[in-house]
């Protein structure tokens, strides 16, 4: 299924931040790389642009994101798609 609409990827980016969430290796990554706290997490939780960090750092590494799609039956291609959608940043496709 590829995301045409932006509540689809704003979807499936909380489900990745609630993964990242249950890692603490990961999770500590996270909160390293936005500055981010708990109680900031739970305020931007619907922000676009917030869910959208929260798929690049995803994309990150390849081992999280197939861990993610693994762990939550999502086709691999669908964090990138969902990234896309939200928009915003530099998105660069290599096809």
């Amino acid at each position: 299924m590829a995301f045409h609409r932006q509540e689809d990827a704003q979807d499936l980016a909380i489900r990745a931040l609630g993964w990242i969430a249950g890692d603490d290796e990961i999770f500590g990554a996270f909160l390293g790389a936005t500055g981010a706290d708990l109680a900031g997490i739970r305020q931007r939780a619907q922000d676009p642009a917030f869910l959208a960090a929260v798929l690049d750092f995803l994309l990150m590494q390849d081992e999280w994101v197939l861990g993610f799609c693994r762990d939550t039956q999502t086709p691999p291609e669908q964090p990138m798609q969902a990234r896309a959608i939200l928009g915003g940043g530099d998105m660069r496709h290599w096809t």
